[in-house]
């Protein structure tokens, strides 16, 4: 029987881009699925608005761990876990952090080079031991598991795009099975990712890159789309503009706009 890792790795190809569907609950989770999600991962700012506190570090790993666990006992497709920095700056955490990933059903995670709380990174050196020793974990499991190593320097304002490319080719080194560098300044700049790399690229379906299609990602040379939170935040702002509306006219139109409670049931019985 192949294992939901196996069947992960086998959808990065790069230039033919599949969408990584971010769910934050088993609702959502089912919903993606029956609409035909290939694969799911977590969100960390996702999890964090379910919990009542702001992205960013706030999660503990266990949490994370507990949230995933959640995910996938109703996943009928793999799913990635998105782990933050690991759940700690030390090598050996974030190689911990894979273990008992892998224990609970995930196919692969995504570790970042964001020292949280915060958003400075990590040392160039430390970045890549990081990513070594967590790549050396996974290939230690049992059955295969997908390794993200994320450069989220330019999300944050910390370095560019030549940085990002530099840390990507030494996580690609250390054995990192895909790479993601969130957010570059535009198109170009994410093929120049693509190509600097052997290992399938991820990229980020956010703010200005939501005005590409996903045949100018292939082009580009990406192997794969994740939505990060904006699913997540589509659902608040849904809610927001809604409760605004009655709080400030009195008014009930923006409920009017609701999916139906036949295609919910329906999609959530598959």
């Amino acid at each position: 029987m192949t294992h939901p890792s196996e069947t992960f790795r086998a959808l990065h190809i790069k230039g033919d881009p599949f969408i990584l569907f971010n769910v934050w609950d088993r609702g959502s989770a089912k919903m993606m699925q029956a609409l035909g999600a290939k694969a799911l991962a977590t969100s960390s700012a996702a999890h964090a608005f379910t919990m009542g506190r702001p992205d960013g570090g706030t999660l503990t790993r266990d949490e994370a761990l507990a949230h995933a666990q959640e995910i996938v006992s109703v996943a009928t497709v793999p799913v990635q876990g998105d782990f933050e920095n690991g759940f700690g700056d030390d090598p050996e955490t974030c190689a911990e952090t894979v273990r008992l990933a892998a224990e609970i059903g995930l196919a692969g995670i995504c570790i970042e080079d964001t020292v949280l709380p915060g958003d400075e990174a990590y040392a160039f050196d430390l970045a890549t031991s990081r990513i070594r020793a967590a790549a050396e974990a996974a290939k230690a499991l049992p059955h295969d598991f997908v390794l993200t190593a994320r450069a989220d320097g330019i999300l944050t304002g910390r370095y560019d795009t030549d940085e990002a490319i530099r840390r990507l080719q030494a996580f690609e080194a250390a054995g990192a099975d895909c790479l993601y560098a969130p957010l570059p300044p535009d198109m170009d700049a994410q093929a120049r990712m693509c190509a600097a790399v052997s290992a399938p690229v991820n990229a980020l379906a956010a703010g200005r890159f939501t005005q590409h299609t996903l045949a100018e990602f292939a082009k580009a040379g990406v192997a794969r789309i994740s939505l990060g939170s904006s699913l997540a935040r589509i659902t608040h702002r849904a809610m927001h503009d809604a409760a605004t509306e009655m709080m400030d006219k009195g008014a009930f139109g923006a409920l009017g706009n609701s999916i139906g409670s036949d295609v919910i049931d329906g999609l959530l019985s598959k």
